[in-house]
């Protein structure tokens, strides 16, 4: 039997990390990691395990060295603090094991700082490893020979994780992504062949989340719709059950470009209740978009990418997209262009990043052969200019000075709100249709949600009047959410303006920070 500690770092502050709103929001995380639950479902029962997220809370390194083994995993956004813990682990004598996305682009900068490393997806090595170790003929190094059989995969120990301190639920329906988009490192790690589990295993996901309380969930796949003929199966069986329980639980997803293209498939997200659905669209630049490969947002059937966006929120659902600037096509121009873009397509939250290079990605190989990698501190922070990627038609000086405009143009109050009421107000956009439906036939279960939505809506009202210490912020939330409340009455529109005004002081309060600093960091791009 052992003693097993499971650790996920903290992030430090990001766009999506929401770190400036969890005041208002009262909670500490967004959304837990799905992999400490699943390692913890994938442990053989006879050895206890203990997960400890460190957006929740601290790592008693004290109770770590007592334990048998301690795990740690990341992403790149985490390297930094995931060495930070290595050492001060080893420092201890600490028996340490490290995974995860980092760990499998990035192996040589951690393995030096670990007992034991793991490559790739360890659905198959970690009970290997458990199973070795318990012998006493454990390996050093672990790498799974092929990809997981999603249908093999566990229901995650949801009940180790701390859930009344996350915003969010996640779950995981598939993994890989049939795309090639030259920068992404989703195919080093998943593959380009969609996985998707059972849809027996997502209806026991589901229930799981449900009794842990969460009532909104994000659906991590990073591409839901890899292959679409087997997940519009999923989402048919996803219906059912939100159908027969009264719908308790919305959801968050991330798709491709070309979910426009399917009427079928917008619909039957729509009716599985999905009201957000994030899109990589990266660029309006069509020409930086051959370069990257990102050939699906090209694609002429079904019109423009501004004429695709329009077409899923017109179905009901509100996109959020990522935006990348540095591509070695964009000049100048290209910090005005993505702001027109956003703001015609009435997307409410944009994630802007600077293009970085990831090891191991096509990208990386390519910049590398061309001697256009800033190496000096990449394990690091990808040096001083938030980048490792030396931009071929502007200097990084200016790539780094207009990622900060164009961050500060598209989060000003006026803009920010102005496309949230293009899209609520103007098109009126119509989240959880299906859930209306259902709750009309239901008048006593549409009382009480109607209920708690507009006591949440009054709670961050009443938290961000006390809290933002912005006089002129705190008029513009309550001329906005006064004004949407007079428009369309619906407690549904109103508790989201009331969680949009706290989303827009965490992305005010990011973009005043790096106006603040004299070098770009890392901190907002992720």
């Amino acid at each position: 039997m052992g003693d097993i500690v499971l650790i996920n770092p903290r992030f430090e502050v990001s766009y999506w990390g929401l770190e400036h709103a969890m005041p208002f929001l009262g909670i500490k995380a967004v959304l837990p990691v799905a992999n400490l639950p699943l390692l913890a479902a994938l442990t053989p029962s006879r050895h206890s395990v203990t997960l400890v997220d460190e957006n929740v809370e601290a790592i008693d390194f004290e109770r770590c060295a007592q334990a048998d083994i301690v795990g740690l995993t990341g992403m790149n956004v985490q390297r930094r603090r995931m060495k930070e813990i290595l050492h001060e682990l080893k420092r201890r004598g600490v028996f340490t094991v490290v995974g995860g996305p980092w760990a499998t682009v990035r192996e040589d900068d951690l393995a030096d700082l670990a007992d034991v490393i793991f490559i790739g997806e360890a659905e198959e090595t970690w009970p290997r490893f458990l199973a070795e170790w318990g012998d006493g003929c454990h390996q050093t190094r672990y790498e799974q020979a092929g990809r997981t059989d999603m249908a093999t995969v566990p229901v995650p120990r949801l009940d180790l994780l701390r859930m009344k301190d996350y915003a969010f639920g996640s779950v995981q329906f598939s993994r890989g992504c049939p795309f090639e988009c030259e920068f992404c490192d989703i195919i080093v790690t998943f593959g380009r062949r969609p996985r998707i589990k059972t849809s027996a295993q997502i209806l026991a996901e589901l229930d799981a989340i449900v009794a842990a309380g969460k009532d909104f969930t994000f659906i991590v796949d990073d591409n839901l719709i890899g292959n679409k003929k087997a997940i519009k199966l999923l989402l048919r069986d996803v219906v059912a059950w939100q159908e027969k329980r009264g719908y308790p639980l919305m959801f968050a997803t991330e798709a491709s470009i070309d979910l426009a293209e399917d009427a079928e498939l917008m619909q039957l997200m729509v009716d599985a209740n999905i009201s957000n659905v994030f899109v990589g669209i990266e660029t309006p630049n069509e020409e930086s978009l051959r370069e990257t490969k990102k050939l699906q947002n090209l694609r002429a059937r079904g019109g423009t990418m501004l004429e695709k966006v329009h077409r899923i929120q017109e179905t009901g659902m509100e996109v959020w997209c990522g935006i990348i600037v540095g591509f070695d096509n964009d000049g100048p121009s290209i910090f005005a262009a993505q702001s027109r873009f956003v703001r015609d397509a009435r997307i409410v939250h944009a994630m802007v990043n600077m293009l970085v290079a990831i090891p191991r990605t096509p990208l990386y190989t390519r910049l590398a052969s061309e001697g256009r990698l800033d190496l000096s501190d990449d394990a690091d922070r990808w040096g001083s200019f938030g980048t490792n990627v030396i931009p071929r038609r502007i200097s990084r000086e200016a790539l780094r000075a207009g990622y900060v405009k164009l961050m500060q143009d598209l989060y000003t109050p006026d803009a920010y709100f102005g496309r949230l009421d293009e899209l609520y107000l103007v098109a009126r956009l119509q989240l959880g249709q299906a859930r209306t439906r259902y709750l009309r036939r239901h008048p006593l279960r549409r009382f009480k949600l109607n209920t708690r939505l507009l006591a949440e809506a009054a709670a961050i009202f009443v938290s961000l009047m006390r809290g933002v210490p912005d006089p002129a912020l705190r008029r513009e939330y309550r001329r906005r959410l006064m004004r949407a409340a007079w428009r369309r009455r619906e407690p549904e529109i109103i508790q989201n303006y009331a969680l949009k005004c706290a989303m827009h002081f965490h992305a005010h309060r990011i973009v005043q920070e790096m106006l603040s600093q004299p070098q770009l960091s890392t901190k907002a791009a992720a």
